[in-house]
């Protein structure tokens, strides 16, 4: 039995390798060449430490000098001394690049194209070989636009665990998928993008979470949900959803069905548009408060445009409360700007 091990390096690179019990997490990574940081082997220097993010392992044998107890016991391990109990996703301390590997290249064929409002659309992919597409929920991979030179970047909005892989896309005067999806996708057309890529990634619960989604935004957090509906109920999750408009509301109807299936799993969403019919009128800011935040005690997970993740980070600031962890992705309107272009 092999167990699944996902290398995140320092550039947003993860790439996954298969792991048996009885061998360690560096002789995996060497034998699917993937260079991670090494000098000894034999756990007395510790140039290979890592962190653990998620799973379980046995730490192996090593000296205090290259990982002290207080380290293991937060997480830290080595490499080269550690085996998998578990599937398992490490923080590795270099860069893809310095590990000589590179994101993948998939090929795949436009299957579906779902128009959810005037302002956004859904695209589905039917992926060749699909079993070699690994990916954490979360994150997401650079797209080539059909008949053009230019990618644009997108998380999914569906679980690693699909057949297929769904993205979301908000239509924009002049932008290139916009225009693609718009006017000339065709069902049949054949499409190519690299990755995953990304440090927004669902991490193991270990407390209440809070999910916080602007506009397309929620695409991520709709796999992270797949993801949960697949695993058993530890701690609950609250989700918010705050778009612009009316007419930007999309998967109201998906929010509902894990709602149902989901044990713990609630959600509210909120139109910024004073004549929006919506139930609550404002920003996202408006429906946190220390209740939400669970007094710190909660892992948040905010995705969304700049200035509206930079309004729920000051927001968060002013109650006086600090999560206990706060992972955050910002998406811009091309690929050149920072974070995931949606």
């Amino acid at each position: 039995m092999a167990f699944q091990v996902a290398l995140s390096f320092e550039d947003g690179i993860t790439r996954f390798i298969d792991c048996g019990p009885d061998e360690t997490v560096a002789d995996a990574s060497y034998k699917a060449r993937i260079n991670i940081p090494l000098d000894c082997r034999d756990g007395a220097c510790g140039t290979c430490k890592s962190f653990c993010e998620s799973g379980s392992y046995d730490g192996g044998d090593y000296i205090d000098e290259a990982l002290t107890e207080d380290e293991a016991e937060l997480g830290y391990c080595l490499p080269c001394q550690m085996t998998p109990q578990t599937d398992l996703v490490l923080r590795i301390p270099s860069t893809s690049a310095a590990a000589k590997t590179a994101a993948a290249t998939h090929t795949a064929t436009l299957a579906r194209i779902e128009r959810h409002s005037t302002t956004t659309v859904g695209f589905t992919l039917d992926v060749d070989h699909r079993r070699t597409l690994d990916f954490l929920p979360g994150q997401y991979v650079n797209i080539s636009v059909p008949g053009t030179d230019l990618h644009r970047s997108y998380s999914f909005s569906t679980g690693p665990d699909q057949d297929q892989a769904s993205f979301l896309v908000r239509l924009t005067d002049g932008g290139a998928m916009s225009g693609y999806l718009a006017d000339r996708a065709l069902v049949g057309d054949r499409m190519e993008f690299t990755g995953p890529m990304g440090s927004f990634y669902l991490r193991e619960r270990t407390r209440p979470g809070l999910f916080l989604a602007g506009g397309t935004g929620l695409a991520p957090l709709l796999s992270m949900l797949e993801q949960l509906a697949r695993t058993p109920a530890t701690y609950p999750v609250h989700l918010i959803y705050g778009v612009t408009t009316d007419q930007d509301l999309v998967h109201l109807d998906t929010l509902e069905d894990y709602a149902e299936l989901i044990p713990g799993f609630t959600f509210d969403h909120c139109v910024a548009d004073e004549s929006s019919s919506a139930r609550n009128r404002g920003f996202v800011t408006g429906l946190i408060d220390a209740a939400t935040l669970n007094d710190g005690d909660v892992d948040v997970y905010l995705c969304g445009p700049p200035p509206m993740v930079e309004a729920v980070r000051g927001h968060i600031d002013s109650l006086g409360i600090t999560p206990a962890n706060f992972h955050y992705e910002k998406f811009a309107v091309t690929a050149a700007m920072a974070g995931a272009a949606r």
